[in-house]
């Protein structure tokens, strides 16, 4: 899917054509899509297609006529009739004419900017453009961090109630998507950085500066707290494990202590040869 848009200084329309100053939004774009805004911007096709792979790292490539910039970002997931997040690769490609971004999926990110829930965007501004995706990208790192957190206090209430294995598999859930975020935050750190240093080619004004300062110390707080949301997760998911283990081996105990006292009138009763 393509859609193209616009904004002036007193609008925001979606438009049929590629207009300087435009942003280009491609969600899991066809091969026929992508060769054509490969073609219009000079760009590699291969280059325009990496963010489609699920797999690929968050990174920064600087070329000729353009700047490639991969980072990864949370949804939603359904699994087993339960929410879970994930990250997937957004592109970020900046030309002289337009911003183009491309994803595998359509992003609750990139929905704030068409929906013109943000003051101060438009998409002729192209490096603010991009600085806004990154700071909005860590707030939702952030919010969904808390979630994490806020599931796993109702699962440890839960287990105090009740120790069973199914919420001990979530607890594993959660501490998988904690491992799998701090991945994707040092990665989206690291491209942030290079943003931010003097080599860096693209323009930035002083308000600009300031807004990539913030993402970083956001991206930064976000990667210290799923380091404290891990290791509170490693060591709860390791005590309920031991109470199962516990529980287990008291009901083992038991039921040999009953095999032992019913076994006792058979060894008196039982005839001797």
């Amino acid at each position: 899917m393509k859609q193209v848009f616009l904004s002036t200084t007193t609008e925001f329309k979606e438009i049929e054509t590629l207009e300087p100053g435009s942003w280009i939004n491609l969600v899991n774009p066809s091969q026929s899509e992508s060769m054509e805004i490969a073609s219009a911007f000079n760009i590699d096709i291969a280059d325009l297609r990496a963010p489609l792979d699920a797999e690929e790292m968050s990174r920064m490539t600087i070329e000729d006529e353009y700047t490639l910039i991969i980072v990864d970002v949370p949804i939603k997931e359904e699994r087993n009739n339960q929410t879970y997040y994930v990250t997937i690769p957004l592109g970020i490609i900046l030309t002289e004419e337009a911003i183009i971004t491309t994803c595998l999926e359509k992003l609750p990110l990139l929905d704030i900017f068409i929906n013109r829930r943000l003051r101060n965007f438009y998409t002729f501004m192209r490096s603010r453009f991009i600085f806004q995706i990154l700071y909005r990208n860590a707030e939702l790192y952030l919010s969904a961090l808390r979630t994490l957190d806020r599931k796993s206090e109702q699962i440890e209430s839960q287990l105090h109630k009740s120790t069973r294995n199914e919420e001990l598999i979530e607890l594993m859930e959660l501490e998988k998507t904690i491992v799998y975020f701090k991945a994707s935050l040092k990665t989206n750190e690291r491209v942030i950085k290079k943003l931010t240093s003097a080599t860096s080619n693209i323009k930035k004004y002083l308000e600009d500066e300031d807004l990539l300062e913030d993402t970083l110390i956001e991206t930064q707080q976000a990667i210290e707290m799923a380091d404290i949301y891990g290791n509170i997760l490693h060591s709860m998911t390791d005590t309920f494990a031991s109470i199962i283990s516990n529980n287990q081996n008291n009901i083992m105990k038991t039921l040999a202590m009953v095999t032992i006292v019913m076994s006792i009138p058979t060894m008196i009763f039982s005839p001797t040869g």
